[in-house]
Formats: structure tokens, C-alpha cells, sequence
């Protein structure tokens, strides 16, 4: 659950963020998601191939992520093989 929250709200906003600045505006939309979680699960996001992370920190929404989204991708589609 909070995987598809961090990705639709990066998609929704159009966003690129570091693990802190998402923090914090995840809090300020109401979502009661931990530091810890948020960045532990950025970096899981980004092993799939679902962010990328770029030299500054900062992740985005890869194709890979908004066809997830589109429901074009299911999580299966998403597992280790």
C-alpha cells in the first residue's frame, strides 16, 4: 500500500523529490508514513525499476512506473524471476 501511495503521488504532482522534501509533503497531504519507510521503500521502488534516482538524491517516476500505474504492468509483472 505504501508503495502505490509514493508512486501515485509522484505521479499525481508531477514530482522529482529526495526521501525528506517527499517525507514531508506526504505529512502535509495526509498520509501518516514514516521517514524510514518512505526511504526504505524508495530505494525498493528504484530495484524495480519502477523510480530512478538521480545524482542529486532525487527520484522520479520511471515508464516502467506510470505503465504500473496505468494498470499496463500487474504486480506480478513486478516479481523476481
Amino acid at each position: 500500500m505504501t508503495d502505490l501511495v509514493i508512486l501515485e503521488f509522484l505521479n499525481e504532482y508531477d514530482l522529482e523529490l529526495a526521501p525528506t522534501p517527499l517525507y514531508r509533503n506526504l505529512q502535509r497531504h495526509g498520509y501518516d508514513i514514516g521517514y524510514s519507510t518512505v526511504r526504505g521503500r524508495l530505494s525498493e521502488l528504484e530495484k524495480r525499476d519502477l523510480l530512478t534516482k538521480d545524482s542529486d538524491g532525487y527520484y522520479e517516476l520511471t515508464k516502467k512506473g506510470t505503465a504500473y500505474l496505468n494498470g499496463e504492468l500487474s504486480s506480478e509483472d513486478l516479481e523476481d524471476k
